[in-house]
C-alpha cells in the first residue's frame, strides 16, 4: 500500500462535528500537525470527507 503525508492546513473552527472527529481519527491535532498514513479505502473516504481542511502529499 501507499503511504501519505496528510497536513492541516486550514483551522477546524467552521468545521462540524463530524469533520473534527475525522481530523482526529486520523491523528491531526492542530494546525500544521503532519501524519503518515497508509492510503486504503478507510483513509481514502476520510481525507475525501476533510480535503478542504487538509494537504495530501504522496510518500515515494
Amino acid at each position: 500500500m501507499a503511504k501519505v503525508k496528510v497536513t492541516q492546513i486550514k483551522s477546524c473552527c467552521s468545521a462540524n462535528k463530524r469533520q473534527i472527529a475525522t481530523l482526529k481519527a486520523l491523528g491531526i491535532h492542530h494546525l500544521n500537525h503532519c501524519v503518515e498514513v497508509e492510503l486504503n479505502s478507510v483513509s481514502n473516504g476520510m481525507i475525501s470527507k476533510v480535503a478542504h481542511l487538509v494537504k495530501v502529499e504522496e510518500i515515494a
